[in-house]
C-alpha cells in the first residue's frame, strides 16, 4: 500500500491491547500497517455515517475510528485516536 500524501493527523503514542496484540499476531498482520492506514485516512470498514463523522473530526478536532475485519473472519480491529491526538489505541471492540 503506497500513500502519495502525507499522514491526514498527529497518532501522539500508539498503544496496543495484549488482545488485539493476539489476535493480530493470530491474522500474520503487523499493527503498523493498519495505523499506516488510519492515519491515511483508509477507515476501514466504517458506515456512511461513521465516515462522514471521521472526515468532521479531521476538522473540529474530535476522537477518530477505524476498524478492520481481519482475514481470518473472526475478529475485528479497532483504531482509536483521541480528540487531543495524544494516543492512538489499536484494541478490540468489545475492549471498548
Amino acid at each position: 500500500m503506497s500513500y502519495t500524501n502525507g499522514p491526514r493527523f498527529p497518532i501522539g503514542r500508539p498503544v496496543i491491547t495484549p488482545a488485539a496484540q493476539a489476535a493480530l499476531n493470530a491474522a500474520g498482520i503487523e499493527g503498523v500497517l493498519l495505523i499506516a492506514r488510519h492515519v491515511h485516512g483508509d477507515w476501514g470498514d466504517l458506515s456512511a455515517e461513521d465516515l462522514a463523522a471521521n472526515e468532521l473530526a479531521l476538522l473540529t478536532g474530535k476522537r477518530l475510528l477505524s476498524s478492520y475485519d481481519l482475514p481470518n473472519g473472526q475478529s475485528k480491529i479497532w483504531i482509536i485516536t483521541e480528540a487531543n491526538r495524544a494516543v492512538t489505541t489499536i484494541l478490540l471492540p468489545e475492549e471498548y
